[in-house]
């Protein structure tokens, strides 16, 4: 891995995660007084928008119809101006400057509401609230005015299009969310990242490549999401450049140096700052997804089976966001998640939250449900992160405080 350039935001961060390799589950303390709709018992300050609309998403693609009170409080964490923070305790009280919503929280949470159905008011809000936080390079930032990221603009690229809008045609400053994206893109003549996406491009413009920003690089390329289905049968993946590299071409890139990289072992390694060298659970499972949407299930099918031997102990320890992330990779990429190693992902899930209304989603698909940040906060925010997540968490945390050194 290169050296990194850090702020000092960013070696707080660093200096919690060296400090904090353990697990999610030992990592956050269960809190009192959690709500009853939400899924997971561990401190929900840092991560809990994302891990309910992760577990929504799990369930909804494997035809789980989930519990109305775990929709009605996803769809009540909304702030009035449509943006979400990963957790408000208090929704009477109003969101205000230092509410710390973000683009990742909202774009998941705008995935989640739009699979289930019947939350037009709130995915609406939530996609004008995006749209305004849209940067002039087309992309964006984890925050809203921050440096756009491909993994951040990406997860909003899912978001449009589960909310019925084209990805291609929102547009600030005369480009659009895929024209940021392919700006992330490493050209197939660099020996070291050939087809990969960057996080961020560095002080000095260069792109060094990012296995995790290469997974939603991948699916942000598609204009698809986190909930990704397998494409038709699709021949190997392959580095190419050409005079106009277009989102279908990158994403062929991408998942080409996804495969490489998977080969050897398996799986990836963890690319966060500080931690030992170890798998990165997570991070494989968005791989498997990306393949899986770019050139078919049978192209994830050796990661797939590396998470089924070697994931479960992961997402036991670390909760309901990663059960959902191997349901999602076992789906997209054609496995049982109800026996994946010998496992009931799908069970486990259940468990972690309310208990769904039945095991199969009607046809209508409509739920029962019904229906404002600053920099300075940043710091203990992306720290809380870490504590909170450990190792693996996939798109939330992959390359948050990474820009690379020139």
């Amino acid at each position: 891995m290169n050296v990194v350039r850090r702020s000092a935001a960013a070696l707080a961060v660093t200096a919690v995660i060296g400090a904090a390799g353990v697990p999610a589950a030992q990592a956050a303390s269960p809190s009192p007084s959690l709500p009853s709709g939400l899924y997971g018992t561990g401190d929900p300050t840092y991560d809990g928008v994302w891990r309910q609309s992760l577990a929504l998403l799990a369930h909804d693609a494997v035809g789980v119809r989930p519990a109305a009170a775990g929709v009605e409080w996803l769809a009540g964490q909304q702030c009035a101006d449509g943006a979400f923070a990963p957790y408000r305790a208090d929704t009477a009280k109003p969101c205000d400057a230092k509410t710390p919503v973000d683009t990742n929280m909202t774009a998941a949470a705008v995935q989640a509401l739009a699979a289930l159905g019947g939350h037009d008011a709130v995915t609406g809000k939530a996609v004008t609230w995006l749209k305004s936080a849209q940067g002039k390079d087309g992309g964006w930032g984890y925050t809203a005015g921050g440096p756009s990221d491909a993994n951040s603009t990406s997860l909003v690229i899912g978001a449009l299009a589960a909310a019925g809008e084209r990805p291609q045609d929102v547009v600030k400053g005369g480009r659009s969310a895929q024209d940021a994206l392919l700006a992330f893109a490493i050209p197939c003549d660099d020996a070291k990242g050939a087809g990969a996406f960057a996080y961020q491009p560095d002080k000095k413009g260069a792109l060094a490549a990012n296995p995790d920003a290469t997974a939603a690089g991948v699916l942000g390329s598609l204009g698809k999401g986190l909930a990704a289905e397998a494409a038709g049968t699709a021949a190997a993946p392959s580095c190419a450049d050409g005079d106009d590299l277009t989102p279908e071409r990158a994403a062929a890139n991408g998942a080409s140096y996804l495969a490489d990289a998977l080969a050897a072992d398996g799986h990836l390694m963890s690319a966060l700052p500080g931690s030992e060298d170890q798998p990165d659970y997570g991070n494989t499972a968005d791989a498997v997804v990306a393949l899986a949407a770019q050139g078919g299930a049978a192209r994830a099918a050796g990661p797939l089976k590396w998470l089924e031997r070697n994931a479960v102990a992961w997402a036991k320890q670390s909760g309901p966001a990663a059960y959902a992330q191997l349901i999602l990779a076992a789906h997209a990429a054609g496995g049982d998640p109800r026996d994946f190693g010998g496992t009931d992902l799908v069970r486990l899930l259940n468990a972690s939250g309310p208990a769904p209304q039945s095991a199969q989603r009607p046809a209508t698909a409509d739920s029962e449900a019904t229906s404002e940040s600053d920099d300075g906060f940043g710091v203990w925010w992306y720290v809380g992160v870490c504590l909170v997540a450990g190792v693996g968490i996939g798109f939330l945390l992959s390359g948050r405080n990474r820009k690379q050194q020139p």
